[in-house]
């Protein structure tokens, strides 16, 4: 696989590293006497998002916004779906990609190497250390690999792959480590919440 055919990776960077985020401090000696109202972060509405082509369904916090890519490769051109969602005020960015292979090559490639190969790509064009991956499989049984890695600049993704009939899935998570801690267990929730719907 190439550089170019992994571009959802490249591109969820952007998601995140694109965003200004300021952090308010309240003063330590507030002068009036009246307490100021301090706007609390809005809380997303999660709903069940299910793709154009329906393949998949995911647990996403409002309405995605979508970007289509074609990128010429030796296995000639795929287009590249990416979904992304970034709550407001929050430090994250829930991020679906996927691409689909030739037919030719989804038939003969190893689905272990694939997913191995996307984890390389991923520390490589984000200049990223793993924190840990292991082995996973969908609910209905495909292979799958979850990673979790960091960058220089303290972002932390934590991604799952699959592959599922001829087509490379990369479910992600990219925050920060505060915002990591907060929202772990919204985190799982959304990883989880991700299933391939099979071909009818």
């Amino acid at each position: 696989m190439t550089v170019k055919s992994l571009l959802p990776l490249i591109a969820a960077t952007f998601v995140c590293g694109g965003s200004v985020l300021v952090e308010a401090r309240q003063p330590k000696h507030p002068v009036a006497v009246v307490k100021p109202k301090v706007s609390q972060p809005v809380q997303p509405k999660w709903k069940l998002f299910t793709a154009p082509d329906g393949r998949f369904t995911i647990l996403m916090p409002g309405n995605p916004s979508r970007n289509t890519e074609s990128q010429k490769t030796y296995m000639g051109e795929i287009t590249l779906e990416i979904f992304a969602a970034q709550p407001p005020k929050q430090e994250v960015a829930y991020i679906v990609a996927y691409n689909d292979f030739p037919y030719s090559y989804g038939q003969m490639a190893d689905p272990q190497a694939v997913l191995n190969n996307a984890r390389d790509m991923a520390l490589k064009t984000t200049k990223s250390n793993l924190i840990s991956q292991r082995n996973i499989r969908s609910y209905n049984n495909h292979p799958g690999k979850e990673i979790e890695y960091i960058n220089s600049g303290g972002k932390i993704t934590k991604s799952r792959m699959y592959v599922a009939e001829g087509r490379l899935y990369q479910v992600m998570a990219i925050t920060t480590k505060k915002q990591q801690k907060t929202l772990a267990k919204t985190i799982n929730g959304y990883l989880n919440s991700f299933h391939v719907v099979l071909k009818k």
